[in-house]
């Protein structure tokens, strides 16, 4: 019986079975879709997230809206009923309104009353009269019933305000009845975006 010395120099990871090729390659085939599935689905749940941040605001923008403008339409007619009532004071002649009848002239002070408590009422709910004489005309808030020719002042300066406006917010409830200069020096706009001053309404002149 021989005795061979056994080979002491033969590495222990030269005795392990070697993984074919195929295997390893389909290994990395494998980490490398799933690692791009990884940032697919990364990709995907940041764009939800900003989806939804932006549907937040959204909806908190349209609530503040409601907040804000929910009154528009019952303002507005509010507002017809304040007409009215102013009318029907100024229609009063002044030496009736001055007269020693007691009676009437406590009718007259009422009425002004009511109709001066309903506009501060609106008022504290957001609603703002404009008054814009001598003001720059600004068609977004004001409507030309006239032209008043005034060589003195920069054309298209509110110089008489029929009727006064009225704005909500950011938003014209009504916009202010004015009669806007002619023929003075022409005025620098105030904003480069805004339309210069339209025609006339001859039609609102018409109604009014």
């Amino acid at each position: 019986m021989s005795n061979k010395p056994k080979d002491e120099s033969v590495s222990d990871e030269a005795l392990l079975p070697e993984e074919p090729v195929e295997k390893v390659e389909g290994d990395f085939e494998v980490l490398e879709r799933l690692m791009k599935e990884n940032e697919e689905l990364k990709d995907r749940a940041l764009r939800i997230a900003a989806e939804m941040e932006n549907l937040r605001r959204r909806t908190a923008r349209d609530v503040q809206d409601a907040r804000s403008y929910a009154i528009a339409n019952f303002a507005r007619d509010m507002l017809t009923v304040s007409d009215n009532l102013r009318r029907g004071l100024d229609a009063i002649p002044a030496e009736s309104r001055e007269s020693g009848d007691a009676v009437f002239k406590a009718l007259f002070e009422g009425v002004d009353l009511t109709d001066r408590a309903m506009l501060s009422a609106l008022e504290r709910h957001g609603v703002k009269k404009l008054e814009p004489e001598g003001e720059k005309f600004d068609p977004n808030f004001h409507q030309a019933m006239f032209e008043i020719p005034n060589p003195d002042v920069p054309t298209g300066t509110v110089l008489q305000v029929v009727q006064p406006g009225y704005s909500i917010g950011e938003r014209v409830l009504r916009p202010a009845m004015v009669g806007i200069s002619t023929g003075g020096p022409k005025s620098a706009p105030a904003n480069n975006n805004a339309p210069e001053p339209g025609p006339v309404n001859e039609q609102a002149e018409k109604d009014a």
